[in-house]
């Protein structure tokens, strides 16, 4: 039973299934959820790694919440389809997903074959199709046009703008974002709506190496008119409005928390691309030829 406290609270029975569960972005979601009552169940493949986020979130959870972990892989669908059928037996409804698995690599278009391709594809928009598409019958259990269940996925700034050197990515996230509006259209009629937030260079542990670069930093920095890279909460802040209540008129929508990148260009990533490959192979790639064929 809630306590009162709990119950003022706007989120409060609520439940919500976040993937990439120990992830920063994923971390700093679910404890905005937290703060304002929601139950939490957060999947990722590691049981070390979850175990680590849960008690970094244990101070933030108000009486009445709680944290359940699973661990799981999002791109595989029979795992990810049991762990959102215990998680809503378990808190008895699912009311908020949260897709925040995605990533890829910077290489270049002539480094890439069909399987590191496709893997980015997998990685960034399948992910997201299987929380979707097995989310949606257990939202409707309890959807209805006064509570709306809601699904958000994390974009990117690199859906909207040019980032030479990163096809795959690039591709996958404009390809998430068309996913989104699809799903929001057809989902609209069962009280389910489906957003996105994008993104630019955000401090994560897989990104910490470019934030500790001095000249890759200023390069992404130069081009944000606000002049800063993000940090999770700043993403966060974004996805809680998404999720909750407060947006309930709002449906097929992705918003851009990337300092003002867009209205600007992608950063210049040569300098990247030779550090990863070599200048040799570089020159290669811009010569038209494809360097480890």
């Amino acid at each position: 039973m809630a306590s009162n406290d709990q119950q003022l609270l706007p989120l409060a029975g609520k439940h919500a299934f976040i993937t990439g569960g120990s992830g920063g972005i994923c971390c700093a979601c679910a404890k905005q959820l937290l703060i304002d009552g929601a139950n939490v169940t957060l999947m990722a493949r590691s049981n070390d790694s979850l175990n680590a986020a849960k008690t970094e979130l244990m101070g933030d959870i108000p009486s009445g919440a709680h944290v359940h972990t699973i661990a799981a892989d999002s791109c595989n669908e029979t795992e990810l389809k049991d762990a959102l059928d215990a998680s809503h037996k378990r808190f008895g409804s699912l009311d908020i997903a949260i897709a925040t698995v995605g990533g890829g690599a910077i290489r270049p278009l002539l480094m890439h074959d069909e399987k590191s391709f496709t893997q980015e594809l997998q990685l960034n928009i399948v992910s997201a199709f299987l929380l979707i598409r097995y989310a949606t019958p257990l939202m409707v259990k309890t959807a209805s046009p006064e509570q709306l269940g809601s699904i958000v996925c994390i974009s990117s700034d690199a859906a909207k703008l040019v980032f030479p050197w990163l096809p795959a990515y690039t591709t996958a996230k404009s390809g998430l974002e068309g996913l989104v509006k699809a799903c929001a259209e057809e989902l609209s009629s069962l009280n389910i709506r489906v957003n996105a937030v994008r993104p630019g260079l955000t401090r994560t542990k897989a990104t910490q190496a470019l934030f500790d670069n001095a000249e890759i930093k200023k390069k992404f920095a130069q081009e944000k008119p606000l002049g800063r890279l993000g940090e999770p909460d700043d993403v966060s802040a974004g996805v809680r409005y998404l999720a909750g209540p407060e947006s309930s008129w709002v449906t097929g929508q992705s918003f851009a928390i990337e300092g003002g990148n867009e209205l600007r260009k992608g950063p210049d990533m040569a300098e990247m691309v030779k550090q990863i490959y070599g200048d040799e192979a570089f020159e290669k790639v811009r010569a038209g030829i494809a360097p480890f064929d």
